[in-house]
């Protein structure tokens, strides 16, 4: 009995570390895109009259996703944005290229702007870290 229960306690502990998420958020990738794109500056939205119309990496543009627009980053990198003047947050997935504005790092979709910001400010002082760069790709079709 002894040996079954030593057996079982063994293959539980085997089972949950398997469990464990395996993504190093701290890889060398994410460090080399953080060294290589800006990632401080004001933030801003886009929203209706891009809804529903494809972005640059051909996913369509939905103003009510957890998505975002930035200059190099590639697509499907999973960032957090902090708004640094109240230290809201929120995780997008960059699918889209911009924004075009001189001093603006990110464009978030709307929904993701009012996670952090006043939409009707248009604009926040932002950081963004890199969490999660295993999903990227070039675009899509």
């Amino acid at each position: 009995m002894k040996t079954l229960s030593l057996v079982l306690t063994t293959l539980l502990i085997t089972l949950l570390g398997g469990c464990a998420s395996t993504a190093a958020i701290d890889s060398q990738k994410t460090q080399n895109y953080s060294k290589a794109h800006q990632l401080v500056g004001q933030a801003s939205w886009y929203g209706n009259q891009y809804h529903g119309k494809r972005t640059a990496s051909g996913e369509r543009y939905n103003m009510r996703a957890y998505t975002a627009a930035h200059k190099t980053l590639p697509f499907g990198t999973i960032v957090r944005v902090t708004n640094t003047a109240n230290g809201k947050t929120v995780d997008v997935k960059i699918n889209d290229r911009g924004p075009f504005v001189k001093g603006r790092v990110i464009d978030l979709s709307r929904q993701s702007f009012e996670q952090i910001a006043s939409i009707s400010k248009g604009i926040a002082p932002v950081k963004i870290d890199i969490i999660d760069d295993s999903n990227t790709f070039r675009y899509k079709h």
